[in-house]
């Protein structure tokens, strides 16, 4: 099975600054990988990475088997789906859902006088009618809820039928029912045997969603474990990612840490 993104000895520099310190990390295309680690661990630039957005300073970034710094980042670019926070910033706020669904086609942001087919609109509806929100299609983004609108965000990312999908921190600023809500829906699709290889970007276990089979523990730029989610997320490993006593738990396919006390 190919591997959809192989990073070798990888490391990021930005002045004197250690971004990614020699990270070694690789996602087969049927695996559906969650990466942890506290503010400024180095997240964010590992998903910048995968998403061809910027290279490496020193090691091999593969990403869906080409080497970056080799190929043509605009023609990899739309075989990624990506949802973060700064994409979401660009999106007009006049923008309806239906629009800006289908413009993930051309990999833009707001409709100008591109040209879509009736294969595009059917596709945009059936995501929006899979995921829950065909109800949206015509309100304008601005309107929506924080909730709505990472919703609306995971439809478009996966419009372009993408082999990769990229998720930087979807349940930032949802309260505890959009949360599970988005949940929920990152559960079906990594059910879903024909959905793409997905790394999700998290600061809390919470927020795994069932069906993920993978974890990657960052800290200060530097892979603390990684593999299968029973054999990486254990207290000893939480604990050192996040510099305290954490006590972990794991029922009913959810996880959940926080700080041990001394009754632990």
């Amino acid at each position: 099975m190919a591997a959809v993104l192989e990073f070798a000895d990888v490391s990021v520099r930005r002045g004197e600054a250690t971004l990614l310190d020699r990270v070694s990390w690789t996602v087969e295309e049927d695996e559906r990988w969650v990466v942890l680690g506290p503010n400024g661990a180095g997240k964010t630039t590992l998903l910048q990475l995968a998403s061809a957005q910027i290279h490496p300073s020193d090691g091999v970034a593969g990403v869906l088997e080409e080497v970056l710094g080799t190929v043509d980042v605009f023609e990899l670019r739309p075989r990624i789906g990506l949802t973060s926070a700064a994409l979401a910033e660009r999106i007009p706020r006049g923008e309806t859902v239906r629009d800006l669904v289908v413009s993930a086609s051309y990999a833009v942001v707001g409709r100008w006088r591109e040209d879509y087919d009736q294969l595009d609109h059917e596709r945009a509806e059936s995501l929006l009618r899979e995921l829950g929100a065909l109800h949206l299609a015509d309100r304008t983004f601005g309107t929506l809820s924080e909730g709505e609108r990472k919703r609306v965000q995971i439809c478009r990312s996966l419009m372009s039928d993408p082999e990769l999908l990229l998720l930087d921190e979807p349940a930032a600023g949802l309260d505890l029912g959009g949360r599970e809500d988005l949940v929920a829906t990152l559960s079906m699709l990594a059910y879903d045997p024909d959905s793409p290889a997905t790394v999700l970007v998290s600061h809390h276990v919470e927020e795994i969603p069932p069906g993920f089979t993978h974890a990657l523990l960052l800290r200060e730029g530097r892979v603390v474990e990684a593999g299968l989610l029973d054999q990486v997320l254990t207290e000893s490993a939480l604990s050192a990612t996040f510099g305290m006593p954490l006590h972990v738990t794991h029922e009913d396919e959810r996880w959940t840490a926080r700080r041990r006390t001394r009754a632990h």
